[in-house]
């Protein structure tokens, strides 16, 4: 019998499938199609210590291959998460991971540690969302260490790092170092669009983020060279839309993938993820992921 199941730091998941944050909501939508506690967890939006109304419209764009967003973090604040959506999510038995976003370190800390005394089963530090106002603190080490360290302290929960595309090696080695439980590659690529019919960029903050099929070779590139240097697990993130990608990214080393923008394109893409990967494992013969995880390198 083949064992889907993967271990990210301390927190075991029955299979490498994640729901990416800002892709799936709080899961309500999704749950009305499917059973969701069949993925390996779901990440949250992302969360701010207060409600953010997010961007002024037009948020999305479809590009070739991919789409454009510029959502601002629209999300209802810790509170609410904690009073109303998170109780749902644990009585439906998703395995619940709370994506977080700070204006600076101390939001992060106080919103860590209300979190680190609820029943979310890990935290995910968002240092990378590319259509928000301030610096992305996941661009510099020394930064990226200090969130991640002063998290740390006030964090009971396994801890992982959403980090840009182009953070580099020494803020991955950084955010290692602090004790992250785990590292996501990665967030989406900073990139813009301009209407030509009113020659102004489309965006309100003119840059937005791309995701889509059209990321997924960069960030499987990230991911293999991220496994090479990093002795924590990687979670794969960049246009994962069919079976046959996740398999790609788990043999470039990575121990689980999160599926963000096929959700916008078919809502089961994630489940269906789950049992081609189990369809694929029965015809290999494997008994766990271990035996071709990294086998490309």
């Amino acid at each position: 019998m083949s064992n889907q199941s993967v271990q990210i730091g301390p927190l075991e998941l029955k299979n490498p499938v994640i729901a990416a944050s800002g892709t799936f909501g709080f899961a309500e939508e999704y749950a009305n199609l499917y059973n969701v506690s069949r993925l390996g967890a779901v990440c949250t939006k992302g969360l701010t210590l207060h409600p953010r109304e997010g961007n002024p419209p037009p948020r999305l764009w479809e590009t070739p291959c991919g789409l454009l967003n510029s959502i601002g973090l629209q999300n209802p604040g810790i509170d609410a998460f904690l009073q109303k959506e998170l109780p749902r999510m644990k009585s439906q038995e998703i395995v619940t991971v709370a994506n977080v976003w700070g204006e600076r370190p101390t939001e992060y800390v106080e919103i860590v540690e209300r979190l680190s005394e609820s029943a979310v089963d890990a935290v995910e530090l968002n240092l990378s969302c590319p259509n928000v106002r301030g610096e992305m603190l996941g661009q510099r080490a020394k930064t990226a260490g200090d969130v991640v360290r002063e998290t740390r302290r006030v964090c009971s929960k396994p801890l992982w790092v959403k980090l840009p595309p182009d953070a580099g090696s020494e803020v991955a080695w950084a955010v290692e170092e602090a004790c992250a439980d785990a590292v996501c590659a990665s967030n989406t690529f900073r990139a813009t669009a301009i209407d030509i019919e009113t020659s102004k960029p489309v965006f309100d903050r003119v840059f937005a983020g791309l995701s889509g099929p059209a990321i997924r070779p960069i960030a499987l590139r990230i991911v293999y060279e991220l496994v090479n240097i990093l002795d924590i697990p990687i979670i794969g993130i960049g246009g994962i839309t069919t079976w046959q990608d996740a398999v790609a990214f788990i043999m470039a080393g990575a121990t689980a993938v999160q599926v963000g923008t096929a959700n916008f394109i078919a809502p089961w893409s994630a489940v269906r993820i789950v049992e081609g990967l189990e369809e694929f494992m029965q015809h290999r013969r494997l008994n766990n992921w271990e035996e071709i995880r990294g086998c490309v390198h």
